[in-house]
């Protein structure tokens, strides 16, 4: 989980409590399992004893870090940023302890506080003296920016980035006692600028901590599906979804990310990594990885419904499970099969099972191909297998009083879906 280490960290973090930050660009009111390495080293780091602080980037979210990136980011206003703010603790509070007594309980602090009344004026005599020009053009943020092929060069704005960062470490040496500063391999360059600055105006030591960029095993982006981020709010990323998401990980990637994102012990993971290595098939990596941070960042409710709901697909005693998925999960569980719809007055009466895969909602070509696999026992509705050609369905076959689930053989399934 460690990727760079200033000299003297280890020293520092041995003599005590110490007080660590980690800084969240709120540029969404969710965040997304990118940022969950740094999230579960402040976490590491609170269950070691020590006081983690979790900085929304109020201030900084409203200009954009240049770091590693083509392009500026759009600007947001400070009602979004507030609500962002909110979410963000909400979900933060999965993983950190904010509310308790203890010493070390974490803190939530937004920079846009101590920024709003920051005069330009009063910035620039106060911090932007401390820090050259020659010294913030050798970062290689900054470099990589200034000598990429867009061409479109770097703002002001987006230059000054690194000063405001470094001067939310110098805020937070001075209100908190903050010696360290976790964040990405790529926030190295702002976070030693943030040392600088402390070493500078109060003659203090502070110190640094990075983690790396996590990848894919093929060197791809970590996060990403075709869908976008895999975010931990599950009104962007379902319970359901964000479970599969861990559930389809390669071996590879799935023996590095257990270690990061779980708390399981080490000879825990290693009995599990022996059992992959003996059956690669049952993926028990991929299985307790899944389990654990989806209850993490969900709840057990939440995994155990994801499970069942994973399990419908390769079942045949599945009926109860299937009738219990909510709409959302049911669409996610069969997205992509293809789909009839059929007018509720067609079934309220009841309507027979060849008229209806046939002739309503085309799942076989012609009754004759229908009534051949019914009798072979090929075929099944709401995953319960159907013999009698000449049987009849009505409303109360209604998975949430709108479907019905057809299955052809093992793995042809068909959707038809109710218009009112």
């Amino acid at each position: 989980m460690v990727h760079t280490v200033m000299p003297g960290t280890a020293e520092e973090l041995a003599k005590g409590m110490a007080t660590a930050y980690l800084g969240i660009d709120p540029t969404a009111d969710s965040l997304h399992i990118g940022h969950l390495v740094g999230v579960m080293i402040l976490k590491h780091f609170q269950n070691a004893g020590h006081r983690p602080i979790a900085l929304v980037g109020g201030a900084t979210g409203m200009i954009g870090d240049p770091s590693m990136k083509s392009q500026e980011r759009k600007l947001l206003d400070e009602e979004t940023l507030r609500h962002n703010q909110e979410a963000i603790k909400k979900q933060l509070s999965h993983f950190l302890d904010f509310d308790s007594d203890a010493p070390n309980a974490a803190i939530l602090v937004n920079n846009y506080d101590w920024m709003k009344n920051f005069s330009f004026l009063d910035f620039t005599r106060d911090v932007g003296k401390l820090i050259t020009v020659n010294y913030m053009m050798a970062k290689d943020s900054v470099k990589k920016r200034l000598s990429g092929e867009n061409q479109q060069g770097m703002s002001f704005t987006e230059f000054s980035y690194q000063l405001l960062q470094g001067y939310d470490y110098l805020h937070l040496y001075r209100t908190y006692g903050c010696r360290l500063q976790l964040g990405g391999s790529d926030q190295w360059g702002n976070i030693t600028t943030g040392t600088e600055l402390i070493r500078r105006t109060e003659g203090g030591e502070a110190y640094a901590l990075t983690c790396p960029l996590i990848t894919k095993a093929d060197g791809s982006k970590f996060g990403k599906t075709e869908s976008g981020n895999v975010w931990l709010d599950r009104r962007y990323t379902s319970p359901f979804k964000f479970y599969q998401f861990w559930l389809n990980v390669s071996d590879e990637d799935a023996a590095r990310y257990i270690k990061i994102f779980t708390e399981l012990p080490e000879d825990e993971i290693r009995e599990l990594e022996a059992r992959q290595q003996a059956d690669p098939g049952k993926r028990p990596l991929q299985r307790r990885l899944a389990e654990e941070i989806t209850t993490m960042v969900h709840s057990a409710a939440d995994t155990a419904a994801a499970i069942e709901a994973s399990q419908i697909l390769f079942s045949n005693k599945a009926t109860e499970s299937l009738r219990r998925l909510d709409e959302a999960t049911l669409l996610e569980v069969f997205e992509g099969v293809p789909t009839f719809e059929v007018s509720r007055a067609d079934i309220a009466q009841g309507i027979k099972i060849l008229d209806l895969v046939a002739d309503k909602a085309p799942v076989f070509p012609s009754k004759g191909e229908a009534r051949k696999l019914i009798q072979q026992g090929g075929f099944s509705i709401n995953k319960d297998k159907f013999t009698d050609p000449q049987a009849t369905v009505d409303a109360s076959f209604l998975l949430n009083d709108r479907y019905i689930l057809v299955q052809k053989g093992k793995k042809q399934y068909f959707l038809i879906k109710i218009a009112d």
